[in-house]
C-alpha cells in the first residue's frame, strides 16, 4: 500500500480549513505542521489555541480533531512535524550539538506524541549545513531511542539536492528513519538568476536552459532519488515530495530566461490559485512540469494533475514509499461525486494505485 501524505499547517484552521475538510479517504498520513523548538531542547506546540483549544470538528483543538478522525479513517497516521521554513536553524544546530539538549528534545517530543495519541515525529530542520550533519544524525538517533518501532514513526524532510544530500549520513539514517521526505521542489525561485521548472521530474533538454548551466548538472526529482538510492538508502522509505504551489517569475518567457522577481506571496501562488487569470496553461512533458504564462504571475512553474500522475507512476515503478504534498490545504478540492478533477492529492492517490 503506497503512502499518500499531506502536510497540514495549523494556521489554516483560521481560514476554515479544518482537519475534516481534507479528503482523508485518500490520505494515509498527515504531517501536522509545525511544532517549535526551544534552545534548551524542549519541543512545544507553536499555537496552543489552534492546536488544543479552538472549537473544531466537534472537539477542542486540531490535534484532537485529527486523532478523533482516526476512528472513521482507521488507516490514518498523524505525525507531528517539528521546525519548518520559519524555524530558526541556529536553534536546531545548538540543540543537536549538545547531548543534554538532544535528550530533552527526544523526551519532550515523546511526551507530546503520547499526550495527544499521535503516531510519530517528523523533523523538518531547514537545513543542516555540511558542518552540522554529524549532529543532525545524532539528533535523529537520539529521537529514535525515545520513539521505538513499531509503535512510532520517525521521519525527516530534506531538500532534493546533492549539494546537501552528499553530506548527510544516509546509510546510518536508513536504519534510524522510517521515512525520508524528499522535497523534490524549489529547484528554482526568486533566489536563482533565471527562471526554471521548480519541481521538474526530469532534467531539461539543452534548449530549456542557460548554456552555462547544462542539463547534466540541472536538479531534478529523478536525479535526487537516484542519488539517495545510490547510498544504499531503501527505496521503500523514500516519500517523493510534490509542491501544491507554483513559483512565479515576472518578466520571464520560460525556463532559462532572466526574471524580475516573483508575483504572489514571496514569489509563489498556491495551486488552488493557479492558473492565474488571463494566463495560458501548458505542460512540458520532457521535464514533467506544468506552467502558465500571462497575468500577474508572469511565467509560473507548478504541478498539475497530469504531472502528479506521471510522478506517481515513477514512484510506483521505482518502488518508493509514496508521495507527500506540501500542503494538503493548498490543493483544489475533489468531492466524492467526481467534482474537480484538478486535485493533486486525488491524482496522486489514483495513480499510485494504478487507477488514473
Amino acid at each position: 500500500m503506497f503512502i499518500n501524505a499531506v502536510y497540514y499547517p495549523n494556521y489554516r484552521v483560521y481560514r476554515n480549513q479544518t482537519p475534516s475538510s481534507l479528503r482523508l479517504d485518500i490520505v494515509s498520513h498527515v504531517f501536522y505542521a509545525f511544532a517549535g523548538l526551544k534552545s534548551d531542547g524542549t519541543v512545544y506546540l507553536s499555537d496552543e489555541y489552534a492546536d488544543t483549544q479552538i472549537s473544531v470538528d466537534g472537539t477542542q483543538g486540531c490535534l484532537r480533531a485529527f486523532v478523533g478522525l482516526k476512528r472513521q479513517y482507521t488507516h490514518l497516521k498523524i505525525i507531528l512535524s517539528i521546525g519548518g521554513g520559519s524555524s530558526d536553524p541556529a536553534t536546531f544546530a545548538s540543540v543537536a550539538a549538545d547531548p543534554t539538549t538532544r535528550e530533552r528534545f527526544g523526551a519532550s517530543a515523546r511526551e507530546l506524541v503520547d499526550a495527544y495519541g499521535l503516531d510519530g515525529i517528523d523533523v523538518d530542520w531547514e537545513h543542516p549545513t555540511p558542518f552540522q550533519t554529524i549532529d543532525f544524525t545524532a539528533l535523529l538517533s537520539t529521537l529514535r531511542t525515545y520513539l521505538p518501532r513499531p509503535r512510532y514513526i520517525l521521519s525527516t524532510a530534506l531538500p532534493a539536492g546533492a549539494w546537501l544530500l552528499r553530506y548527510i549520513d544516509l546509510p546510518t539514517l536508513s536504519h534510524t528513519l522510517d521515512l525520508l521526505n524528499l522535497m523534490a521542489y524549489d529547484f528554482y525561485g526568486p533566489w536563482t538568476p533565471t527562471a526554471g521548472h521548480h519541481a521538474a521530474l526530469y532534467a531539461p533538454i539543452p534548449s530549456h536552459t542557460d548554456p552555462q548551466n547544462p542539463p547534466s548538472i540541472q536538479p531534478s526529482g529523478v536525479a535526487a532519488v537516484e542519488f539517495v538510492l545510490g547510498t544504499g538508502f531503501p527505496a521503500a522509505k523514500i516519500l517523493f515530495g510534490i509542491p501544491a504551489f507554483g513559483r512565479s517569475f515576472l518578466g520571464a518567457a520560460g525556463p532559462g530566461y532572466r526574471h524580475k522577481g516573483g508575483g504572489g506571496e514571496d514569489g509563489s501562488f498556491e495551486y488552488s490559485e493557479l492558473p492565474r487569470p488571463g494566463a495560458q496553461q501548458g505542460v512540458d512533458r520532457v521535464c514533467c512540469a506544468a506552467y502558465c504564462i500571462g497575468g500577474d504571475g508572469g511565467w509560473v512553474s507548478y504541478d498539475n494533475a497530469e504531472t502528479v500522475a506521471t510522478k506517481a507512476a515513477f514512484v510506483r515503478d521505482r518502488g518508493l514509499a509514496g508521495l507527500f504534498f506540501w500542503t494538503g490545504t493548498a490543493d483544489v478540492a475533489k468531492d466524492v461525486e467526481g467534482g474537480d478533477a484538478r486535485s493533486l492529492v486525488y491524482a496522486g492517490y489514483m495513480a499510485l494505485h494504478d487507477r488514473y
